[in-house]
């Protein structure tokens, strides 16, 4: 069964980044959060000879209905970039649904970055408001709030229960802070 047959709701999401920026875990919060709503999900990470810096990508598929694939998503309805500096380097845009979206952490406008083709594009400095809120650059749980607001596929409430119950205590409140503040700010 695909994500067109009758009462599917499959949602499939890619997730750009770069090695040590977490966007595997990113991949595995969302998965943990979608469950918290009652859906079916899964997550995995895919990359070559991974080292720091290295481009990667993460996986997270989210349906109402039990979830039978099992390999890379090749057609993601939503994307999510944790280092805008990929555009230059990979085609985040492939593959990507009519009417899909993605989310990129920019302090550039959706018009500034000049991406083209018949999907959304959302940006928000994630990035300052990690240096604010957690006091170094990890962007990774504050997309979670980016991809919340933006798709509604998830509840708030779901990522921040994800990241306070899968991180360690003394890091987890200031993650959800920052989840949230990137919510309460997305347009």
């Amino acid at each position: 069964m695909t994500s067109t047959s009758p009462g599917r709701t499959l949602k499939q999401i890619r997730i750009h980044g770069r090695g040590g920026q977490g966007a595997v875990t990113s991949a595995e919060l969302l998965a943990i959060a979608a469950f918290k709503d009652n859906k079916y999900s899964q997550s995995f990470p895919f990359f070559g000879v991974a080292r720091r810096g290295a481009p990667v990508l993460a996986f997270t598929r989210i349906d109402n209905h039990f979830i039978r694939l099992r390999q890379q998503v090749k057609d993601p309805d939503y994307v999510m970039v944790l280092d805008a500096t990929l555009i230059d380097v990979v085609n985040v845009t492939e593959g990507i649904k009519k009417g899909g979206m993605l989310i990129i952490n920019s302090s550039k406008t959706p018009e500034e970055l000049g991406l083209k083709g018949d999907f959304t594009v959302k940006t928000e400095d994630i990035t300052k408001i990690a240096l604010e809120i957690i006091g170094k650059p990890f962007v990774n749980t504050p997309m979670l709030g980016a991809f919340s607001k933006a798709t509604g596929e998830v509840t708030i409430e779901s990522i921040e229960a994800a990241i306070k119950e899968n991180m360690p205590e003394k890091i987890a409140g200031t993650n959800i802070l920052a989840a949230r503040e990137v919510y309460n700010n997305l347009e």
